[in-house]
């Protein structure tokens, strides 16, 4: 057996690798975010698409997980699921949520609030069809998605039926319960590591239509 770490007090890191000042960021926070995923891609970072969406039910209990970002647009930021999941029946009775993006090598990341709203039928179906065949097919069966399932055999068993029922077709059709989400922000903040914790971070709110840029204490 592995030793257990009792102390955590010790591990840390030095934030060293970069620097956020007012005058070289963009005056559009679409555009900054932009600016730094490209970065995270061109760095060839693990799965820089990867975020965390928090939402919260109706009586304000939060839940967290990690999805994928799958549209980026001055429109909003898209990810897709089960409408029938948590964070489904989050967003049917609180329609705001935040996403946060960590990419540790650069020792930044971009947290992003605002408002959710499902993506059109016709955009998740485009989408739905540019998925490999096993996720299509699995998108079929995941349902109701964290429910509980008696065992990993029957989930693979029920996999295996469908992909037997459908083998010749040359295209499924979308479940009625799965599609996207647009994240339509009204708040970012960049948060770049810097030593002795003296972190920068810069925040866009919009004020009348207008973004205002603020610096926040680490």
């Amino acid at each position: 057996m592995s030793d257990v770490i009792k102390d955590l007090s010790e591990l840390r890191l030095s934030y060293e690798k970069g620097e956020l000042h007012e005058d070289q960021v963009d005056l559009n926070p679409h555009e900054q975010f932009l600016n730094w995923f490209n970065l995270a891609l061109t760095t060839k970072l693990h799965e820089p698409y990867t975020m965390s969406l928090a939402t919260a039910d109706a009586q304000g209990r939060p839940h967290v997980r990690t999805v994928l970002l799958r549209g980026a647009t001055e429109a909003g930021y898209d990810f897709y699921t089960n409408y029938d999941s948590q964070k489904g029946l989050d967003l049917a009775v609180n329609p705001y949520a935040e996403i946060l993006f960590y990419w540790s090598a650069l020792e930044r990341q971009v947290r992003v609030s605002g408002h959710v709203t499902k993506i059109s039928v016709e955009e998740s179906t485009d989408y739905y069809h540019k998925r490999p065949r096993d996720s299509q097919i699995a998108a079929h069966i995941s349902t109701p998605q964290s429910g509980v399932i008696e065992s990993r055999e029957l989930l693979q068993q029920r996999f295996q039926e469908l992909y037997a029922r459908v083998e010749q077709q040359t295209e499924l059709n979308k479940p009625a319960f799965w599609g996207g989400y647009r994240l339509e922000p009204h708040y970012y903040e960049f948060w770049q590591g810097r030593p002795n914790r003296l972190h920068d971070r810069l925040t866009y709110e919009k004020i009348d239509s207008a973004w205002q840029i603020q610096r926040l204490m680490p």
